[in-house]
């Protein structure tokens, strides 16, 4: 090995150690051209759980820090809403618009199934139902398929539901009330979740301007709410308003966004909102209130873990409801402890593991 293959190698185990990962595993299928990257962050709270993201990566490093980031996030996403999984994620070196087959998600199938139970995966962003009754030939540690195929659905539904929960937990904090009605929320992105999350916050009342990158997505929402207000994608952080909702791709809250903010809350269905933690003190500093990423769209997680279970519709919704709840509570921490709130979710979070990790240790004698 030469020096500078070297010290590729070493990074990876830095990166990992850098974000607390048990293990990553690389994935090259000749047949079918399929480059994939598990990523499993933590089981203490059971096996990994976490979706397949399918993207023309600009590099393979960036593709690596995709999955360590989500696989993270995952983790405490899992934690905070309570079910019995740790943190995953598989990303997908490829362009989903073209680079799709049977075959190639077979492959991903195959790869999963060598993990044996310790992970399982569903979709995410470029991804769907239907790429994993493919991967579902070679293996059955795969959740989130199309009902007419066992599976629980759509789960873009419920995320929007639970963001708009957490929305109206939002709101309490930082107005006073839980009511929506004739608040200013300006949304970013209108795909899957964007689109109903949209329904919910219109048949509240409140007053929307949106914006998204597809013109077929910006005419899809004026035709169904023609009083929607709507301005070009790099316009939507300034609007003036009192929520900014990013549902869109991570890391829009960031040094250059931050000052460009007119709202008194963010809270939306994108993970990795924050460019970096400090983002979230940047926040706090201004006076802005974050509803945390992992936490607001936990909806979908909810879902699929439900789905395990032998899913169970109502009782789904009911737990993706209780983020209302979960958010209060974060606020009320950050609020006695004068913290920032994503430091605050990752505090009560990681007690919970921590917690579990010793109920572990002590009942199997370690």
């Amino acid at each position: 090995m030469s020096g500078k293959d070297s010290m590729r190698y070493f990074s990876v185990f830095e990166e990992m150690a850098k974000y607390g990962h048990e293990q990553v595993i690389f994935n090259y299928d000749k047949a079918t051209g399929l480059k994939s990257i598990i990523a499993i962050h933590d089981t203490t709270l059971g096996p990994a759980l976490g979706g397949c993201r399918m993207w023309d990566y600009a590099s393979e490093q960036a593709a690596l820090t995709d999955a360590l980031r989500l696989s993270r996030g995952m983790t405490y996403k899992c934690a905070v809403a309570g079910v019995t999984h740790g943190g995953g994620k598989t990303v997908i070196i490829g362009d989903s618009k073209t680079g799709k087959s049977d075959e190639l998600f077979q492959a991903l199938g195959s790869f999963v199934e060598t993990l044996k139970g310790r992970y399982y995966t569903g979709t995410d962003v470029g991804t769907v139902g239907m790429d994993f009754v493919a991967a579902g030939k070679q293996t059955k540690y795969v959740v989130g398929l199309p009902e007419e195929y066992g599976g629980s659905g759509n789960s873009a539904v419920i995320t929007a539901y639970g963001v708009w929960r957490a929305m109206k937990a939002t709101a309490k904090e930082a107005f006073g009330s839980d009511s929506l009605r004739g608040l200013k929320v300006a949304v970013q992105g209108l795909g899957k979740v964007g689109c109903n999350l949209v329904g919910h916050l219109v048949q509240e009342g409140a007053e929307l301007v949106v914006t998204d990158v597809s013109e077929e997505s910006l005419h899809r929402i004026k035709e169904e709410y023609p009083l929607v207000g709507m301005v070009q994608p790099e316009e939507i952080f300034a609007v003036e308003c009192d929520i900014f909702s990013p549902n869109a791709l991570g890391a829009v809250i960031n040094d250059e966004t931050i000052p460009r903010l007119k709202c008194k809350a963010v809270c939306g269905a994108a993970n990795n909102v924050l460019a970096e933690p400090r983002h979230g003190d940047l926040l706090h500093a201004r006076g802005i209130l974050y509803a945390p990423d992992y936490v607001a769209n936990a909806g979908g997680l909810i879902q699929v873990a439900d789905e395990l279970q032998g899913y169970n519709r109502e009782r789904a919704f009911k737990n993706a409801g209780l983020i209302y709840d979960i958010l209060l509570q974060i606020f009320e921490l950050a609020r006695k402890d004068n913290i920032a709130t994503h430091k605050a979710a990752d505090r009560l979070v990681e007690s919970k593991i921590e917690k579990i990790s010793q109920i572990q240790r002590k009942f199997r004698g370690n």
